[in-house]
């Protein structure tokens, strides 16, 4: 069995799809959530006029993680012209659903409504927008007691950004499986993100942040028979991300800010006000998965490849065929500190 069949293996492991049975009664009770909204926008004079999956299940890059919430991220849209002028108004309805259908923790933040469902591991995410006759959108900013001037419309691109990330019209030949390689390698990255950073770190290292850094440096490893090499596709593309991209700012004593804007309106830094901590733990240890990457490469029993691939990625990736119980076992013993997953 190839390498590249264990990468495969591992994909199918941790890939999550809005249609995966596991993923049922988040889809159903996502469902019925909008149906509610609908029916009460309606009724406060600006009727949805659309809605959609937003963030990793619009742009298939979601991972199952064991012990964590499965998200919703569903986006709700109003016609500009009915749309309240305080756009907090729509969002403290979104929250009165929220908090009398069972769950917990509801809250307005800065741009979205954002809840945990009582009695299932689900967290919601559900921003608002407004969209104008010539096509644009306008995201509902600001928290329940924001003054006015921290309430507003503010200029976005969900869609586009959705399109973006989905795009392989610049990928050339074998277009089609070098976008299913790229979402991969985001699976693959956000896996290693939730086991090697601790909880307080790890959500901070965003997932659209490592999607765009992914998708700006991504160097595919396709053969001319359109077969896929993930482990070459995945050290180049990481290797790239560390010296190629301008994303980590240098600052004294080894230390290090990441900076990544986003591709589409409104352009901003999507770690605007992340700590040095966070940039510098950051580049250390995608510098650390760089050499054990090539380490990977550099073996040629499968085995203890698959085994120093258990230390990166966890115990979803399949052991090797010879003696890899051992081997893995020597693995996590050294294979230094291991943080709290972190939902996709």
């Amino acid at each position: 069995m190839s390498l590249q069949s264990k990468f495969n293996t591992f994909n199918q492991k941790i890939q999550l799809t809005r249609q995966d049975d596991a993923y049922k009664e988040a889809r159903e009770k996502d469902d019925s959530i909008t149906s509610v909204i609908k029916t009460k926008f309606k009724e406060k004079g600006y009727p949805v006029i659309d809605d959609f999956v937003q963030g990793s299940l619009a742009t298939f890059t979601a991972i199952k993680e064991k012990y964590k919430d499965f998200d919703i991220d569903r986006a709700i849209v109003i016609d500009h012209n009915q749309a309240p002028t305080d756009p907090v108004e729509a969002k403290k309805v979104v929250l009165d659903i929220l908090e009398n259908r069972g769950f917990r923790n509801a809250k307005i933040k800065k741009p979205c409504v954002t809840a945990d469902y009582q009695s299932q591991d689900l967290h919601i995410d559900i921003p608002i927008y407004r969209k104008t006759s010539w096509g644009s959108y306008q995201l509902a900013v600001g928290k329940k007691d924001s003054n006015a001037e921290n309430k507003v419309w503010s200029d976005s691109a969900p869609r586009e950004l959705i399109n973006w990330v989905n795009d392989s019209s610049a990928f050339g030949e074998y277009a089609t499986q070098k976008l299913y390689q790229f979402r991969r390698l985001v699976r693959y990255l956000k896996r290693w993100r939730n086991l090697k950073f601790s909880h307080d770190v790890n959500r901070k290292i965003y997932s659209i942040g490592l999607t765009i850094m992914i998708k700006q440096h991504f160097t595919p490893s396709i053969d001319s028979e359109g077969c896929p090499n993930d482990l070459i596709a995945l050290k180049n593309t990481v290797n790239s991300i560390l010296n190629w991209s301008g994303y980590f700012i240098t600052y004294p004593d080894d230390q290090w800010k990441v900076q990544v804007s986003l591709p589409v309106s409104p352009y901003r830094d999507i770690f605007h006000g992340s700590s040095l901590n966070t940039g510098t733990r950051f580049r250390n240890r995608l510098s650390n998965l760089n050499s054990s990457l090539q380490t990977v490469i550099d073996e040629t029993d499968e085995s203890k490849q698959c085994s120093l691939l258990i230390g990166l990625f966890g115990d979803d990736f399949p052991e090797g065929t010879n003696n890899a119980s051992a081997t893995r076992k020597a693995v996590f013993a050294t294979s230094g500190a291991v943080g709290t997953s972190q939902g996709a």
